[in-house]
């Protein structure tokens, strides 16, 4: 059922059919490492890539195929890669994209990791990082040169929400054949899809959103054929190895199947949640897209169809009124990550972002009492109520 045009239809049907696969109505789990030949030659043309077919799971396994598929599909882009985390993800296309000497220009507000693997890896191999205020594409104009090779960017950035207008960047980026890669681990492709506006490959972090339950850690990439071939046979088989597993991959797809109702839902919810600690005594400032005091709305609507379900505040007093206040939280969890289904909240200078120096952390726009909450499922009136007993009380 390839030919559905509606979203949410073909996060549940895109490229599969029930009846070649025995009428099982959910698709087959296929956990093998490697796979048989019917001869010797058909073997060498799957090796030598003149037939389609898979030899070994660590390059390519059905159940993986399937997932990317959809989310290609979904984000709107030729092909798909399934790995094993986020940051597999990440650096499985940025050591594909990057030699010695080459330039990558970044968002100055990065998740921690991202961050470590651009200023203490890639650095260190000869790449040049260069760290500036995307948000004004200027800034991106009068920088980017001939040796610049890729140019990476969240939006909205992890954790504090600021927003990249991709179609301005990819234009700027393909006059110097630049590629734009976007982590849209936020938003997903329900909400923005980057290849849409001209970015090249975007990635992701599957644990979250995507999968939504909690329960998994996969990542994600797609982008032109091509290029996720390339992705595929060098970063990820050879200098990352980060393959993701075929059990992971159906949590994956199960995940996508609901993808569309569990955003409408953490939408609506943050939505709410961000007016009332705006409202509320003791926040000295809220960063969500969908506030009407949130200085990049007009951006926010243009490029997102939602405002996505993640918050950062600061409260009056700082860091110890912030671990007072996540000390005192008795429904909402204290946890990384984001996108399940319950509600999460966490201090990135100390968690998530503890891999930038204090000096770092302030320069490229994350607090020390900076909070990020990641709204879930629950009612809205029960995750209200335990932030405004903890922040009041």
């Amino acid at each position: 059922m390839t030919d559905v045009k509606g979203f949410s239809t073909r996060a549940i049907h895109y490229a599969y059919e029930p009846m070649d696969n025995e009428g099982a109505l959910t698709p087959p789990l296929h956990l093998t490492s490697t796979f048989s030949f019917e001869t010797a030659e058909a073997g060498s043309e799957i090796f030598a890539g003149d037939r389609k077919g898979h030899f070994y799971s660590r390059i390519s396994n059905p159940t993986l195929d399937l997932l990317e598929k959809r989310i290609a599909s979904l984000e709107g882009a030729e092909a798909g890669l399934a790995l094993a985390s986020g940051m597999s993800a990440i650096t499985s296309v940025l050591w594909t994209l990057l030699a010695p000497n080459d330039e990558i220009i970044v968002d100055k507000t990065l998740y921690g990791c991202t961050f470590s693997f651009l200023q203490h890896g890639l650095a260190k191999f000869g790449v040049k990082v260069t760290y500036l205020d995307l948000t004004n594409p200027s800034n991106l104009e009068e920088s980017i040169g001939p040796q610049t090779r890729v140019v990476y960017f969240e939006t909205p950035a992890n954790p504090n929400m600021r927003i990249v207008d991709i179609e301005k960047c990819a234009k700027l980026a393909k006059k110097y054949g630049a590629k734009v890669v976007v982590d849209n681990t936020y938003s997903t492709p329900y909400l923005t899809r980057p290849i849409e506006l001209g970015a090249d490959i975007v990635v992701h972090s599957a644990t979250k959103y995507l999968g939504g339950h909690g329960d998994v850690v996969a990542g994600l990439a797609v982008g032109e054929a091509e290029t996720m071939q390339q992705i595929r046979l060098y970063g990820m088989k050879d200098m990352t190895g980060g393959v993701m597993s075929p059990f992971n991959a159906m949590l994956v797809l199960r995940g996508l199947k609901t993808l569309t109702l569990r955003m409408d839902r953490h939408c609506l919810n943050a939505a709410s949640i961000a007016r009332k600690l705006e409202a509320c005594g003791g926040v000295s400032k809220v960063w969500y897209p969908g506030l009407e005091s949130f200085e990049q709305r007009p951006l926010a609507e243009k490029q997102m169809s939602g405002f996505g379900g993640m918050i950062a505040f600061e409260l009056e007093g700082g860091l110890e009124s912030g671990r007072r206040i996540m000390n005192k939280l008795k429904m909402i969890r204290r946890a990384v990550s984001l996108g399940d289904t319950e509600t999460l909240i966490q201090h990135p200078a100390s968690m998530t972002h503890c891999t930038y120096s204090p000096e770092e952390r302030l320069s490229h726009g994350i607090s020390d009492g900076l909070i990020r909450i990641s709204v879930g499922l629950e009612d809205q009136d029960d995750i209200w109520s335990d932030l405004n007993q903890a922040i009041n009380d």
